[in-house]
């Protein structure tokens, strides 16, 4: 299908895109990659009025160490997350995870703000920044807010982000030589660049779940288990626990929640060296 008609502007600072957030509020939508957005609209799930295009933005790429954690623009590809030396060294599992993402041509385009702001829960980098304990920073013209990745989701698509915010920057905590549990990533999918059926992320004990719910989830019970001294295999047996998978052409529920103890279990073993 062919969307339908709207406006297009590209500012050249994140001041004059907030302005157009500001002005347009709920009829405008950010355009950054391209890869999320532009499908929903040539299936006409979004019509916005006005397309404010901050893919140029430079001040919004970048990857560097501040202090204890690592700060990422919002516009950084997923391409320049796969193959950051500073994720590498501090935060390795972003790269691993970043790498799984689609094909190339969505990897040099598609930017980790963008997969955030999207929701998607079939999505790998928000479960990723979940179990990393990761912050979301969002702007707007009232000022500067850090929102948990734990508190940012509230649904399919859906995020605590306000219209006149735009998310500016993801940090997530300096690990490195430092995980005493080790880090692991497992994705089930068709075909190697198709959305995950079930996806798991792992960091030192805390477990991201992709596609087990209306939003990116942890597995809390797992958690629990290791942190009561509980086997891997005992703890992946919980993975499912509080989790709604959904039903599609792809899986079923009940296969959703089989693949999830097994990828768990997978993980948390490739994690703890095993």
């Amino acid at each position: 299908m062919i969307p339908v008609g709207f406006d297009y502007a590209r500012p050249d600072s994140v001041d004059a895109a907030l302005a157009l957030i500001a002005e347009h509020g709920e009829d405008a939508t950010i355009l950054a990659g391209g890869h999320s957005l532009l499908p929903v609209m040539k299936l006409r799930l979004a019509a916005p009025e006005l397309v404010i295009d901050i893919g140029r933005l430079t001040e919004l790429n970048y990857i560097r160490v501040d202090g204890d954690d690592v700060a990422i623009g919002a516009g950084s590809r997923h391409r320049e997350v796969e193959v950051s030396e500073v994720l590498a060294t501090e935060v390795p599992l972003l790269p691993a995870v970043a790498r799984t993402v689609g094909d190339p041509q969505v990897r040099h385009r598609g930017t980790i703000g963008g997969s955030l702001a999207h929701a998607d829960p079939a999505s790998d980098l928000p479960a990723a920044v979940l179990a990393l304990n990761g912050m979301v920073v969002l702007r707007s013209p009232r000022g500067e807010r850090s929102v948990p990745i734990t508190q940012f989701y509230t649904g399919v698509f859906s995020t605590v982000k306000e219209p006149d915010e735009l998310i500016v920057e993801i940090r997530v905590p300096r690990a490195g030589a430092q995980l005493s549990q080790g880090w692991a990533f497992e994705k089930f999918t068709r075909r190697a660049n198709d959305w995950a059926i079930v996806g798991v992320a792992v960091v030192d004990g805390r477990v991201g779940l992709v596609n087990m719910g209306s939003t990116p989830l942890r597995a809390s019970a797992t958690e629990a288990a290791l942190a009561d001294g509980a086997s891997i295999e005992d703890a992946a047996a919980l993975a499912d626990q509080a989790t709604d998978p959904p039903a599609d052409t792809a899986a079923t529920p009940q296969y959703r929640r089989h693949l999830a103890k097994v990828l768990t279990r997978r993980a948390l073993q490739t994690a703890s060296g095993g």
